[in-house]
């Protein structure tokens, strides 16, 4: 669809005396972008009074501003498929009220839009449930990680389960896949992490000196020949917190295409797309019950992994 703006001529009227440019136009042409206004502008197209102008000019009484030919395509929203969604959400529901909403967010979909991603949990969720005007994420799960996330449907529950995140009231248990056999002396990992800026186009999380302090704690549940299943508690919530410290004692999480190791992940024959680390369980005391509430996912990837070699 093209949105065309033929030249035309603005007699300035009492009610824009005093206005900048820049907003009038932005506030007159309102399917126009700004880059394309404040283009138009800085090249001499816009003329107020045959003269060029910059965009902090202010209207007088009585200008003439001259608009040039704009043409704009205007991108038509594409129509997301309501009934598949709605499909894989009822699959993943895991616990809901008129509060609280806990899904066991599959693999592959990111949990909130942006960076090339139009779409994500939480939009999907606003989509499918209009009524609801405050729906948020109560935490994040990397996309590649797959297991229980929790949104809230009220700010106070929003608040209130922030605040218990906070004061570690929460506790959450992971299930990882990692190489190697983890050595039972390992039990807690206290290792503080930092963000970096993005190397090679990813955010990166590095073991430094000055970053945040983060602990994981960590209990062996199976061994195999070449890597072993773990059961992870994470007492701080880091980014990447989990897969970073596996990484830096030396045994990566299975297929992790940030902290992994490549070499080892061809020698176990499993689904190369599947990250091997999943958000097992939650609890927490309901915010407007005041009961506390266990909640576990039962789907997981690990499952997928020791199906597939034994």
């Amino acid at each position: 669809m093209n949105n065309n703006i033929k030249i035309d001529y603005i007699y300035v009227k009492e009610n824009s005396i005093g206005q900048r440019i820049d907003n009038f136009l932005i506030k007159k042409f309102k399917k126009i972008s700004k880059n394309v206004i404040y283009t138009i502008i800085r090249k001499g197209r816009v003329r107020i009074n045959k003269k060029r102008i910059k965009p902090k000019y202010k209207l007088k009484i009585k200008d003439i501003i001259r608009i040039p030919p704009i043409y704009t395509k205007i991108k038509k929203k594409k129509k997301i498929n309501k009934k598949y969604y709605r499909n894989l959400l009822n699959k993943n529901i895991l616990y809901e009220d008129k509060y609280l909403l806990a899904i066991n967010k599959p693999q592959k979909i990111a949990v909130h839009g942006g960076s090339g991603i139009k779409l994500g949990i939480i939009e999907i969720i606003r989509i499918l449930y209009k009524l609801e005007k405050n729906l948020e994420l109560v935490h994040r799960l990397d996309k590649d990680t797959s297991g229980i996330l929790l949104i809230s449907k009220k700010k106070f529950v929003l608040k209130s389960l922030h605040k218990q995140m906070k004061d570690r009231k929460t506790k959450k248990t992971y299930i990882a896949a990692v190489h190697g056999i983890w050595p039972e002396k390992i039990k807690t990992i206290n290792l503080p992490l930092l963000k970096t800026k993005k190397i090679n186009g990813k955010n990166l999380v590095i073991v430094k000196k000055d970053g945040k302090k983060s602990k994981t704690k960590f209990k062996i549940k199976k061994i195999f020949k070449n890597f072993t299943i773990l059961k992870v508690y994470p007492i701080t919530g880091r980014t990447h917190q989990i897969r970073v410290h596996t990484s830096n004692v030396g045994f990566p999480i299975i297929n992790d295409n940030r902290y992994g190791n490549r070499k080892l992940d061809k020698k176990i024959k499993i689904n190369k797309n599947l990250l091997c680390l999943h958000a097992l369980s939650i609890s927490f005391i309901h915010p407007k019950t005041k009961k506390k509430i266990n909640i576990k996912s039962t789907k997981n990837n690990i499952s997928k992994i020791l199906y597939s070699i034994n």
